[in-house]
């Protein structure tokens, strides 16, 4: 599956979404976007060919103007991609520890493998990470450089 980021990166402008929402009720050209968004034609081509290298608009030359309508197929794929991303489930072997309770089972089968940006001995540790001491960094992490609880000079 390929990732949505341009289709995203594309329907992340306010002017470029209000040209898709315009068009996804009426084919328009350029300047009756304009006229409805109150901005130049010039910006509004300047979109337009944004979201056509997205494939998420095209052109249909009708006499003299080019007539704009929406790929409602790429909305419907980026729809079912964010849909499928929402619907991931969270596997409990991937979770950091400080996130279970602490009485499961999965703690005692995985004590030693925390995620890289959690104390492993957070009982140990204060409750804020910038309250924590360089020792009780060390006891916990055995090292200080460039670790999450490490206190930041400023």
């Amino acid at each position: 599956m390929d990732l949505p980021v341009p289709l995203l990166k594309a329907l992340a402008d306010g002017t470029r979404y209000g040209i898709v929402q315009f068009l996804l009720t009426h084919d328009l050209c350029v300047r009756a976007l304009s006229r409805r968004l109150g901005v130049s034609d010039a910006a509004v081509s300047q979109h337009l060919q944004v979201l056509r290298r997205a494939g998420l608009v095209k052109g249909e030359k009708r006499g003299y103007w080019t007539h704009y309508s929406v790929e409602r197929g790429k909305l419907r794929e980026i729809a079912g991609m964010l849909g499928d991303m929402a619907d991931q489930g969270v596997s409990p072997e991937c979770m950091c520890l400080r996130t279970l309770p602490a009485s499961g089972d999965i703690n005692k089968r995985r004590a030693g493998n925390m995620c890289k940006d959690c104390c492993e001995r957070p009982e140990q540790l204060n409750n804020e990470p910038r309250e924590c001491t360089p020792q009780q960094i060390r006891e916990c992490h055995g090292d200080t450089k460039d670790h999450p609880c490490e206190k930041k000079e400023e």
